[in-house]
């Protein structure tokens, strides 16, 4: 599959072999050159320097439907992300149509993590077969979880369960749509475009989380009195969840069209490889995971991107849960965990074509916007504290900024790999 998509001029090697007359002819002369010549008595006339030709190293072929395979992956990392944080936002109407409480809605948005059990697995199979077979099986995942939500029972216990269960599967998606991204720019990107390749791939899922803070308070509205749900009128519970299953059904059609498409068409790589590094052989599973782990400077990147990563996904998850205490509106949550994820997203994107172009920056780069993140976050939980500040609470205070940091991106062939970065600018 593939070839469809590249000129009979693509899919010619890299290096072609020389014509069989050219290979004839150096055939003769190779061992004309490995002769010394004779002096006049007979003997070696001295050391002859031997002409010897360099070979320049092959250049790497891209394709213009590398385009194409990043737009379809960052589709199902938004679609991801939009499954993931469906229940959150909306968590006050929830409660009121399908009688969800507090520990039900904490876990729908915990799902998420718990679908990183295994996660190597995932990697493995990307490894072994390619991510062709690693997107069909996280998208089929995703289909199915979308599915077992939209199941129309009754009875409101079976039909929680049902919802754990999609949400389940939905995570278990996670592993490829997070991950991914750096295994998918190497294998059909060029150097030069990979930091870039990374960053799109990998905050689109978080802009698929932005958008269910957008459509989910604008779509689904909220309990009169937020505060005494069990005095809502029960015309009211049943337009709140039929506006909820709508939502759940437009999402599952989505992640159908997205399944589809990549059914249709995504290779695993392309007919040539962009980069030496692409073509390159790699370690075995098993001795490259414990070489990773044996490797401080590889363990200390990593906690700098997960540890703020999974505090802010856990916090943001469970956003209106947490200021619904405060007297902060559905709608009003909803637009402060928009407005936040996307400036992160936006900046992430822009830093990683930053850092394409300038090297030996992005330590500084990263204190700076993990600084300002800090002093954002600190503002905010300032701002919720009125009792003992008495700083005013507003919704403009709300959106603040925190790190949304990209994978470690690969690099150029004979670089050592590096973290990139991204930030949440103030909204």
């Amino acid at each position: 599959m593939g070839l469809g998509w590249s000129s009979a001029e693509e899919r010619q090697p890299l290096l072609p072999p020389p014509p069989p007359q050219q290979q004839q002819q150096q055939q003769r002369r190779r061992p004309q050159q490995l002769q010394q010549p004779r002096g006049a008595a007979g003997g070696p006339a001295g050391p002859v320097a031997v002409p010897v030709r360099l070979l320049a190293p092959a250049a790497g072929r891209v394709y213009g439907r590398r385009w194409l395979v990043l737009l379809l992956f960052s589709l199902l990392g938004f679609a991801q992300g939009l499954l993931w944080n469906t229940w959150g936002p909306i968590q006050n109407s929830a409660r009121l149509a399908f009688g969800f409480s507090g520990w039900d809605i904490a876990l729908l948005v915990f799902w998420g993590p718990i679908g990183f059990a295994p996660c190597f697995f995932f990697m493995w199979l990307m490894d072994k077969k390619g991510l062709r077979v690693t997107v069909l099986l996280t998208s089929s995942l995703m289909v199915l979880g979308a599915g077992l939500r939209c199941v129309p029972v009754s009875d409101l216990e079976i039909r929680k369960k049902l919802i754990h269960g999609g949400q389940l599967l939905n995570g278990l998606a996670g592993p490829t749509v997070m991950n991914a991204a750096p295994f998918l720019s190497t294998t059909w990107f060029s150097p030069d475009e990979r930091a870039t390749a990374t960053a799109i791939a990998s905050l689109l899922s978080y802009l698929g989380a932005a958008g269910a803070f957008l459509v989910g308070p604008l779509v689904v509205p909220s309990p009169n009195g937020t505060s005494h749900l069990l005095l809502a009128s029960q015309s009211n519970t049943e337009h709140i969840k039929d506006r909820i299953e709508a939502v759940l059904y437009a999402e599952f059609g989505m992640v159908s069209l997205i399944f589809s498409a990549a059914l249709a068409y995504f290779p695993s790589r392309p007919p040539f490889p962009p980069s030496v590094a692409a073509a390159s052989q790699r370690l075995s599973y098993r001795r490259s995971f414990c070489r990773l782990l044996s490797n401080f400077r590889f363990l200390m990147i990593a906690l700098a991107y997960a540890i703020p990563l999974g505090v802010f996904s856990g916090w943001s998850g469970v956003l209106d849960l947490i200021l619904t205490p405060v007297h902060v509106s559905q709608v009003d949550a909803g637009w402060i965990g928009f407005w936040s994820i996307v400036g992160g997203c936006v900046v992430g994107i822009a830093m990683a074509r930053f850092a394409d172009f300038i090297r030996g920056m992005l330590k500084f780069i990263l204190l700076l916007l993990l600084s300002g993140a800090t002093l954002a976050s600190t503002w905010f939980t300032l701002t919720c504290l009125t009792s003992v500040t008495h700083l005013p609470l507003t919704t403009g205070s709300g959106n603040y900024s925190s790190p949304k940091l990209t994978h470690p991106a690969p690099q150029k062939d004979g670089e050592k790999a590096v973290g990139r970065s991204g930030g949440k600018d103030q909204s």
